[in-house]
């Protein structure tokens, strides 16, 4: 029995994808759904989203905006880390921490008439632990997610990586393009730089030594993380 390939679609500009009968499923985050749409692929077989979405940030509204009327089988919210929520900044930030909870992304998609079979709410000890274990605890990936956890988009790549080792990475680039618009967060904070690049070249970088099977279409991520470049030619 051939085991099924995943494609883990980004929302960078221009992503250079595999030929369609070079995987089975497609899985997207945040707002690479409207990339995949765009692109005529598939319904993703699932989504990841952060919950910084629904904060009302400006790059989140975006975001959202273009998702309007979309679907996905399976939508996995990412919350805050605990870092991310103490009780202070609950108290001092009461709406942004209403707009971060699961209940109200949900509430945002219904209005934007965004839909899905399923909708997944763990804990962030869950996607902590997911990744934790695909690099086999590693002590240097430990201490980077310490500092900075990991992208929405590292995130579906661990899911991915969950349901099958046979995973193609399409669409990333460590920065804060977006293939739908320009992120406003660029110009708010005068660089082009994901604050996740770190934390996600150092796990992809593990990954690539403990998952022989995962692959990306981007020289750049094969470049920065030592990932297989996937070749067609096979």
């Amino acid at each position: 029995m051939v085991e099924k390939t995943i494609l883990v679609l980004g929302s960078k500009p221009d992503p250079i994808l595999p030929p369609p009968l070079a995987y089975q499923e497609l899985a997207c985050a945040n707002g690479s759904g409207a990339s995949a749409f765009g692109k005529r692929l598939a319904i993703p077989a699932f989504t990841v989203m952060s919950a910084i979405l629904g904060s009302g940030i400006t790059s989140g509204r975006q975001t959202l905006e273009v998702l309007q009327g979309l679907q996905t089988t399976e939508l996995y919210f990412f919350p805050r880390p605990p870092s991310a929520v103490s009780v202070g900044k609950q108290l001092t930030h009461p709406l942004q921490s209403i707009r971060t909870r699961s209940w109200y992304l949900k509430h945002r998609l219904r209005s934007l008439s965004y839909s899905y079979e399923r909708f997944f709410d763990f804990r962030y000890s869950f996607y902590h632990d997911l990744v934790m274990n695909l690099c086999e605890q590693s002590p240097e990936v430990l201490k980077t997610i310490q500092h900075k956890q990991p992208s929405t988009g590292l995130m579906t790549v661990a899911l991915a990586l969950s349901r099958s080792e046979q995973v193609i990475i399409a669409g990333f680039s460590f920065e804060l393009t977006h293939a739908y618009d320009r992120n406003p967060e660029i110009d708010e904070r005068g660089t082009q730089i994901s604050r996740h690049a770190n934390t996600d070249i150092t796990i992809l970088r593990c990954l690539s030594r403990k998952c022989p099977q995962l692959e990306t279409t981007e020289p750049v991520v094969a470049e920065s993380t030592g990932i297989r470049l996937y070749n067609d030619n096979r």
